[in-house]
């Protein structure tokens, strides 16, 4: 039972983020495009925290958060994007479809450690 998931069509980036998380106590799932990521919270509802890239084939970040919020009807799991996108009209979008956080990359994982402990309850 996982209570992140790392949601990335970037093999490298899954890897870096999901390796620092497991490091620091986390228990970590991975997600290869929106699709995917859905699919992980459906079968892990233990899942507090939801990283996720927004480009990404199948189905983007944006679009997973969306559904999260709708089709599963989950306002309770934490959704941060991780991305290269620094768009004020992204950054909108998110915040109306229930996104609570957005980290542009590069990942800096100890700017973030504390944040994403609270918000999967471990601090």
């Amino acid at each position: 039972m996982a209570n992140v998931l790392v949601v990335d069509d970037s093999n490298t980036m899954r890897e870096i983020v999901a390796t620092f998380l497991k490091q620091n106590g986390f228990e970590v799932a991975v997600a290869t495009d929106g699709r995917d990521g859905l699919d992980q919270l459906r079968r892990d509802p233990s899942i507090r925290l939801v990283v996720s890239d927004i480009n990404m084939p199948n189905m983007d970040g944006l679009t997973m958060a969306e559904k999260i919020r709708t089709e599963l009807g989950n306002k309770e799991v934490r959704i941060v994007m991780l991305t290269t996108e620094d768009n004020a009209v992204m950054r909108s979008r998110g915040r109306e479809i229930g996104v609570t956080g957005w980290i542009v990359k590069p990942f800096n994982g100890n700017a973030v450690l504390g944040p994403f402990k609270k918000l999967c309850g471990m601090s």
